[in-house]
């Protein structure tokens, strides 16, 4: 058994004791850390549930499943909260999600992968494919921020409805990038899928697949216990902390949910398969943007939570500064160390904008 499951598993010993925590009254912060840590053993076994049926349900719907289920558990923090009314935090969440994918884990793919090898390749269409899709997502995001400074008193109703109206067009596109890589254009993510498959089973071994609907099934309902706890605790938690609920949704909440998912493209990269890896950050970063960030506009509509596209102005900085990068440093197809730092430094920069932001708000 490797390192990494190990603790796993000992990491699941934190879903009795933040229950326990929970229903015993213990200090909110303690709820918050407890959940947390529980949270990222769960997601791990949710993405390798996923990918065991993937392998047996075939290319295709393995492919759709593994586009479903693949920020799942980001997804339902996402929707606890939502529900909770905490949509500054969801939208905070989104934004740190997109930062996240596109120059932490890719950061740190190109950082520790450029360390073991001079120089590294993967596919150049597959970048500028998914560039494109960021540019419209950001500018998809950017018109209900944008309109609204440009008409001043503009009816909060009328923003909320172009927002619908936009998570529409952006789930239909994601619908088409899923055509476009399964279907059409399959032959040109074919390298990717190859290695998944190969990482994830063994020759001649056919996994159970009712076990692991069951596994997927069983972490999902305890991730979204869980994520009641977290949601549940985490204003008082974070001002116990000393952080803002900004900055909380922007860097803590992303990590929690897409850890697992970090810790498989990280490895991918030092094995020199960056094609997998950049599909796993980028592919991730874009389903976000193209599909749970428009979702949760239609959720909210329909749980009576007003959520809309109109971001923090300097959230969508952030955004814009992490699609830019990432695309100028991804669109050659290479990769190498200094990349890698590149883009963890513009992380760390954006991250600690946001850490100073209520203070830089408060002194203007």
């Amino acid at each position: 058994m490797s390192g990494k499951n190990i603790l796993f598993l000992v990491l699941l010993l934190f879903i009795p004791v933040s229950i326990a925590a929970h229903y015993l009254g213990w200090e909110d912060l303690i709820v918050f850390i407890t959940a947390s840590l529980a949270i990222l053993p769960l997601a791990a076994w949710m993405g390798a549930a996923t990918e065991e049926i993937a392998v047996v349900v075939g290319p295709t719907l393995g492919g759709l499943l593994n586009a479903t289920f693949g920020n799942a558990t980001e997804l339902i923090i996402a929707l606890v909260a939502l529900k909770a009314g905490l949509v500054d935090v969801v939208k905070a969440s989104i934004t740190g999600s997109i930062m996240g994918n596109l120059l932490l884990v890719m950061g740190l793919s190109m950082f520790l992968g450029g360390l073991r090898y001079k120089e590294q390749t993967f596919q150049p269409v597959v970048a500028r494919v998914n560039a494109s899709s960021m540019n419209l997502a950001v500018i998809a995001i950017l018109l209900p921020t944008a309109i609204k400074f440009s008409s001043q008193g503009i009816d909060e109703k009328i923003l909320q409805s172009l927002s619908l109206d936009v998570a529409v067009v952006l789930i239909l596109v994601y619908a088409l990038t899923l055509l476009f890589s399964m279907k059409t254009h399959s032959y040109l993510y074919d390298v990717g899928m190859a290695e998944t498959v190969n990482e994830e089973t063994h020759v001649n071994e056919q996994p159970k697949i009712w076990l692991w609907v069951g596994v997927l099934l069983v972490c999902t309902l305890l991730v979204a216990l869980e994520s009641e706890l977290l949601v549940g605790s985490l204003e008082v938690a974070t001002s116990q902390l000393g952080l803002t609920a900004l900055f909380t949704g922007v860097i803590v909440v992303p990590i929690v949910g897409n850890a697992a998912e970090h810790a498989t493209a990280v490895t991918v990269a030092m094995k020199d398969k960056m094609d997998l890896s950049v599909s796993v950050a980028v592919g991730s970063s874009m389903q976000i943007a193209l599909f749970v960030a428009p979702f949760l506009v239609l959720a909210g509509w329909v749980l009576g939570q007003p959520m809309d596209l109109d971001f923090n102005p300097f959230e969508l900085v952030a955004v814009a500064v992490a699609v830019f990068i990432a695309n100028s440093i991804s669109s050659d197809g290479k990769s190498n160390w200094l990349e890698g730092i590149l883009l963890l430094a513009a992380y760390v920069v954006l991250g600690f904008a946001f850490y100073f932001l209520p203070v830089a708000n408060g002194m203007g």
